[in-house]
């Protein structure tokens, strides 16, 4: 009975002695995903072009032709699905791979400039707003002129000191709850320096409490489906950034109170630049 594609990559993998935490940091693919291939289960992963890209950059790395993992990845779902799939050998997994051209970034380049274009000029709007609102000094008058009449034969009252407008979470802690909108969504955590993987799900969301910096990363495609909660306030996350696969951010001790006034993440290369480096 021959290998199946799960089998082979598998098979090629242990020849080299090769894990497959080196394959992940190497393919930039989630070490869940891997272990979903090598067992031929397909069914939680992005699907369609996202899959062959996968499955292509994994025998290349483990050093399988990736026109047969192609054409044995089109075999398999064929047989699991009853659905032809497309032919392997047009396939160019331009979205999954390290590709720097400027034809395949534009889109997304242009969707980030137009988030933060649109959270700008929400910020500058409200800003405006709060400074140019008056204060009535005709309703400010006639409140003082009340108030002298009707505390005129009262004993002084005690000095009271002005209270934040608004106030933030406790930072002493950092807890993040990381929630998806839909589909499953694998995300590598580093909480206080240790990493793990998880496969996380709308109906189980998982929450990182740490005392110094919380790391994540998960693919770019799910950008516009993660709910973040960061000491019992909701955050925005970043959008997908130009380059790269992933989306990665770090929540620490420097930034936990920027974040929580702002309501939201930095994009990569912003503020997040600055703690990827730590």
């Amino acid at each position: 009975m021959s290998s199946t594609l799960g089998e082979k990559l598998r098979q090629a993998r242990e020849e080299r002695g090769i894990t497959i935490t080196e394959v992940a940091e190497q393919t930039r693919i989630s070490p869940h995903y891997l272990e979903l291939i090598e067992n031929d289960d397909y069914r939680t992963l992005p699907g369609g072009i996202f899959n062959k890209g996968f499955v292509k950059s994994y025998a290349k790395y483990v050093g399988i032709d990736e026109s047969e993992a192609l054409q044995d990845y089109s075999k398999l779902i064929t047989v699991q699905t009853g659905d032809a799939d497309e032919d392997p050998k047009t396939y160019r997994p331009e979205v999954l791979t390290d590709d720097r051209s400027s034809s395949s970034n534009l889109p997304t380049i242009i969707f980030a400039l137009v988030i933060l274009g649109l959270m700008t000029f929400g910020i500058l709007s409200l800003v405006n707003y709060i400074q140019s609102t008056p204060s009535d000094p005709t309703i400010a008058g006639n409140n003082n002129q009340n108030a002298n009449a009707v505390n005129a034969n009262a004993e002084p009252a005690a000095v009271v000191t002005n209270t934040p407008a608004a106030q933030i979470p406790a930072t002493d802690e950092i807890k993040l709850e990381f929630k998806p909108a839909s589909d499953p969504i694998s995300v590598e955590a580093t909480v206080d320096g240790r990493k793990a993987s998880s496969n996380i799900t709308a109906a189980a969301p998982q929450t990182y409490t740490a005392k110094q910096s919380v790391r994540i990363r998960y693919y770019k495609g799910f950008a516009n489906q993660v709910q973040l909660t960061l000491n019992g306030k909701q955050i925005t996350p970043p959008p997908a950034p130009a380059r790269g696969n992933g989306i990665e951010f770090e929540i620490n001790k420097d930034n936990i109170t920027q974040i929580l006034q702002s309501g939201q993440i930095a994009p990569a290369g912003a503020a997040t630049a600055a703690t990827a480096g730590r």
